[in-house]
């Protein structure tokens, strides 16, 4: 099984990145994040006739999750319970037997900031109900932009900002791998200095100044079937792109 994520920052703008990405890379199942785009406009005809189904969560302009699958997606969940939250930032579906959830996570503005303790509350809850969560669906992946670079190894060192590799937010990374879940990247061996997201500005791609931010957490019955898991540089490189790229694990029985 192949589950990719991918933060697209504006489904509108990144779809023929998105509808060629999917006939090239044919993900199982695919969580994108940052769609910027109510429920009422997201393209599904045009991702049905791409062979994927889809379950989304979305608002105007800003966050919005979805998850795309050539199963179909069943015990749909939006948001987190019990979390007043009017961002719209996860979506749950069990894929087959797998439990995959697609997050986008709170960016957090700068450290201290009332979007910075946001941030930290948003994750406490997110960690509190993925208790319940792995309980009811032991095989469960967590996928998204986690807006967290976990250690030192996962940013370049001309990083000079707080924000994303903060203690909080990195204990809050922890917290969740806590549960029982496992970073599926850090698995396996890995070339240096690979990132998932580089800044439009400054010429950060093409220097390789980013960060390791877009994560893929399996739950431990899937932790030996991770066979393989790469960032996949490929889109990145087109004209218009996310400042994501898409990350991908595969898992076998």
């Amino acid at each position: 099984m192949k589950i990719a994520t991918w933060n697209v920052n504006s489904l509108k703008v990144r779809l023929p990145h998105l509808i060629d990405w999917l006939a090239t890379e044919q993900p199982d199942a695919l969580c994108l994040q940052e769609l910027k785009c109510e429920n009422k406009a997201f393209p599904l005809a045009e991702i049905e006739a791409a062979g994927y189904q889809a379950v989304f969560n979305g608002q105007k302009t800003y966050n919005g999750v979805a998850i795309l699958s050539k199963l179909p997606a069943q015990d749909v969940q939006r948001d987190i319970p019990g979390f007043a939250d009017e961002q719209k930032r996860i979506i749950a579906a069990t894929i087959g037997d797998v439990r995959v959830i697609s997050a986008y996570v709170v960016n957090g503005q700068a450290v201290g900031s009332e979007k910075y303790a946001y941030k930290l509350a948003w994750l406490e809850a997110l960690t509190a109900w993925l208790k319940d969560e792995l309980t009811q669906h032991p095989k469960l992946v967590l996928a998204g932009d986690y807006n967290i670079a976990p250690d030192d190894r996962d940013v370049h060192p001309d990083w000079k900002d707080e924000l994303l590799v903060s203690a909080p937010e990195r204990a809050a990374f922890q917290a969740l791998l806590d549960l029982g879940l496992s970073d599926a990247f850090r698995l396996l061996e890995q070339p240096e200095k690979t990132f998932s997201w580089w800044d439009y500005r400054m010429m950060a791609f093409r220097r390789n100044f980013g960060l390791r931010i877009d994560h893929l957490l399996v739950s431990a019955p899937l932790v030996a079937g991770v066979t393989r898991c790469w960032v996949d540089k490929t889109p990145r490189k087109l004209e218009r792109p996310s400042d994501h790229a898409p990350v991908i694990v595969e898992l076998g029985n």
